[in-house]
């Protein structure tokens, strides 16, 4: 037997306008990358002579996709013979075991899954074909907008938004340190009662009242008035699902949820061990299931006991089911393939890493086969004479670690307390449990604390995961590309592990939510998940389903249409007031430069800038606070007022005047004066320290580029030598290559602009640097 990677998809949607035709029943135009040819002809000369076609790729609707796309360019291709029987395995885990049982059960591509597949590329192409131009359109340097991406980021932004509005409340809760005798240790209590009224968390609300309590306080005398001690028990956690391990791979790990991924897929293709089989490590890493096979489950059962004793084994094996509308199809959830190949084994073996996620697996697939953890909890009320003033004091101590015991044999994950924690928290339950009702006790001090509500915390990657879930919004394969989506697209940044969404993810956001409310609605995305599922499961018939969402979405994108820029500026200033002018020193918002004008929100004509601006351009020339320049990021204008310009001289053949001028990025020259309708040419000219010794034909010479080359042989789309803060480049739709510093733009001819596109010193602009694909480029989620 003979195996060939096909290394991912063999094809994929067109990256251009038209690949998917509505009018045309959703036909969709598929295009094969180069590199795909190679793997095609490798596996159409292994077949000449073979009986037999095996298709294994990985058991989801992704994976059913690319067996479907191998077959269907086979028979493009004549290459399947009559006698060639082709037949589709899964395995959920690279064992020997798992996968031949799974050659002993072929079967055919699983057509429904194949139209989930491309009801899905299709919905997210439509999407992002349609809306990214008219982004681009009304609000330039906002790249594009994708349906899942666009759903978390608007989660990101309504939760800055409440933070923006949220208003700190005042409280103040009161605490006293309580003791037996003059020796004894002080007991912590806090204050529950008073004026035999129960206390709820804005009870107290002022430092005058706190005062006034703590001295009705000091003058009493107290006493034990009630004391119970009861048993819970803390369950253990569910087996891991792909979510669930982003988040606490994140949580406890701080690994990114696309690490976290990337790691996983090490450990699920396996590794070499000392006995010298590669095996894979844990089973499928994309699934939202929570079953576990039951010879797994009897061999975890196994291990518990022998390991921590029968004690700690649950009673009977335990099952679990994901209980929620969206769940994808029934694949187990994530554990070692063999739970007896124990982390410390794997020392030397696994990146560390890799061994830090081995173990976090491992040991949450021994606990769900553990016992509870069996708490033990000491209640004591301490009031008064007539109970109108009541202290309460609580104590817990773990009376049997149950599924706990796991954790202390591992570091990463553990939950255990330190030892000096767990004897202080013993010494306090033993004195709590030793009180009886009647004790006197002697106040020892009353302590009060200031306090102000917080608005809710932003995301962090774990929790934004988990929310996603929650909403049903998303599948395990797409939690990790829809944040690094956010992040390429520069729509959020992550600080100290929060997720912080950027004004220009803020204003894709606004824009979406008051233009496309479809898009944003949570409700919505999850209900489109929902027709996907049912579309797996062959219930709703996947072009009518494309069908019914287009009719209404082409009626979104033809209003949107004829929104005019200074609707979408208004719209923003609106929603965002308070962070556009909340920090200007002026509340009334008039120029402090002309004293006549009104500053507004702005969307530059010349790029992909947005800026706070008099609105008596072009008479006021005014900038209070410039968001966005070429390069991205937030800046500070140079002067708040553009200088006058100087006359270089004029163009030979135009006559036009060569202008150099000073704007809030700097200096730079322009051909012609100022126009209403279109912008004249412009060229940076921050790259030259010595503006006095610009001359006209310096100027005239920079205001050659952008120059176009000519076409691309390979996608005929054109070929640039661009000028920018950093000097030349050339530039390729989204590659660009820098200019050798001796090497003048003049002489670069399109053989020498195609050898610097093709070397290693090349970036991608809006993107990540790895190789593009169409996923990235509509948000494919």
């Amino acid at each position: 037997m003979k195996s060939l990677p096909s290394y991912g998809h063999v094809r994929d949607l067109a990256a251009r306008s038209g690949s998917v035709r509505p009018d045309d029943d959703f036909s969709i135009v598929w295009e094969v990358p180069s590199a795909a040819w190679t793997h095609l002809n490798s596996i159409k000369v292994a077949i000449s002579g073979a009986k037999n076609l095996i298709l294994a790729s990985d058991p989801d609707r992704e994976g059913e996709a690319i067996a479907w796309h191998i077959v269907e360019m086979l028979q493009q291709q004549d290459a399947l013979r009559q006698d060639l029987m082709v037949a589709r395995v899964v395995f959920h885990e690279i064992t020997e075991t798992s996968i031949k049982n799974a050659l002993q059960a072929p079967r055919g591509i699983d057509v429904n899954l194949v139209h989930a597949y491309l009801a899905r590329r299709a919905l997210d192409y439509l999407i992002g074909f349609n809306i990214s131009p008219l982004l681009w359109r009304k609000l330039p340097g906002c790249q594009s907008a994708g349906r899942v991406q666009s759903a978390a980021l608007s989660l990101l932004c309504d939760r800055e938004m409440e933070i923006d509005e949220f208003k700190p409340q005042e409280y103040w809760t009161i605490g006293a340190k309580l003791k037996k005798r003059e020796q004894d240790s002080l007991v912590n209590a806090h204050l529950t009662h008073f004026d035999s009224k129960k206390l709820n968390q804005f009870s107290i609300s002022s430092d005058t009242e706190a005062k006034s309590m703590e001295q009705k306080i000091n003058s009493a005398d107290f006493q034990v008035v009630g004391s119970r001690k009861t048993k819970t028990h803390r369950n253990p956690p569910t087996p891991y699902i792909t979510s669930t391990l982003q988040q606490d791979a994140a949580n406890k790990l701080d690994f990114a949820t696309s690490y976290t991924m990337k790691v996983a897929q090490k450990l699920y293709e396996g590794v070499q061990l000392s006995d010298g089989k590669a095996t894979g490590l844990i089973t499928y890493l994309r699934t939202d299931g929570l079953h576990i096979s039951d010879e797994a489950v009897g061999n975890i059962r196994s291990l518990i006991i022998e390991r921590y004793g029968q004690d700690f084994a649950s009673k009977g094996p335990r099952k679990y089911f994901r209980k929620v509308k969206n769940a994808q199809e029934a694949h187990e959830a994530i554990r070692p393939t063999n739970i007896q190949i124990l982390p410390s084994m794997l020392v030397g073996v696994l990146d560390e890493d890799s061994l830090k996620l081995y173990t976090l697996i491992w040991s949450r697939t021994v606990a769900c086969q553990m016992e509870p953890v069996t708490i033990e909890l000491v209640q004591v009320d301490i009031g008064n004479a007539g109970k109108s003033i009541v202290f309460r004091s609580s104590c817990s101590r773990v009376e049997f670690p149950g599924y706990q015991a796991v954790y202390e044999d591992v570091k990463a994950g553990a939950v255990r307390y330190k030892e000096s924690d767990a004897l202080d928290r013993q010494e306090a339950f033993g004195i709590l449990d030793s009180l009886k009702t009647g004790d006197s006790l002697y106040l020892g001090e009353a302590d009060m604390k200031q306090h102000f509500t917080e608005p809710s915390p932003r995301y962090s990657e774990g929790s934004l995961v988990k929310k996603l879930e929650e909403l049903g919004i998303g599948r395990p394969s797409t939690y990790a590309s829809t944040l690094k989506v956010l992040k390429d697209r520069n729509y959020m940044t992550v600080k100290n592990r929060a997720l912080h969404p950027e004004f220009r993810g803020r204003m894709v956001s606004a824009f979406l939510s008051h233009h496309f409310t479809e898009v944003t609605d949570y409700s919505f995305t999850a209900d489109m998940e929902n027709e996907l599922d049912n579309v797996s499961a062959g219930l709703t018939e996947w072009k009518g389903l494309l069908r019914d969402y287009w009719t209404r979405f082409q009626s979104y994108c033809s209003r949107t249409e004829s929104v005019h820029i200074h609707q979408v500026e208004k719209m923003l200033e609106k929603t965002y007031e308070r962070f556009l002018f909340g920090s200007l020193p002026d509340k009334s918002r008039t120029c402090p430069s002309c004293m006549e004008g009104t500053l507004i929100f702005k969307v530059s004509r010349f790029g992909a800038g947005y800026f706070i601006g008099c609105d008596q351009h072009p008479n006021c020339k005014y900038i209070a606070k410039t968001l966005y320049g070429d390069d991205e990021k937030e800046e500070t204008p140079q002067s708040s007022s553009v200088d006058e310009p100087k006359l270089l001289g004029v163009h030979p053949t135009s006559n036009e005047k060569v202008l150099l001028k000073n704007g809030p990025y700097g200096y730079y020259v322009q051909l012609g004066e100022d126009r209403k309708g279109s912008a004249p040419k412009r060229s940076s000219v921050s790259h030259i320290k010595d503006v006095d010794a610009i001359t006209n034909e310096v100027a005239l010479n920079l205001l050659r580029y952008p120059l176009t080359l000519g076409e691309h042989p390979k996608d005929g789309y054109p070929v640039m030598i661009k000028l920018g803060k950093g000097g030349y480049t050339v530039k390729h739709r989204r590659t660009m290559a820098s200019v050798p510093k001796n090497l003048k733009p003049e002489k670069i001819t399109m053989e020498k602009a195609l050898e610097l596109l093709s070397g290693k010193n090349v970036s991608h602009s809006g993107r990540p640097k790895s190789k593009l694909k169409v996923e990235e480029a509509v948000e494919a989620m």
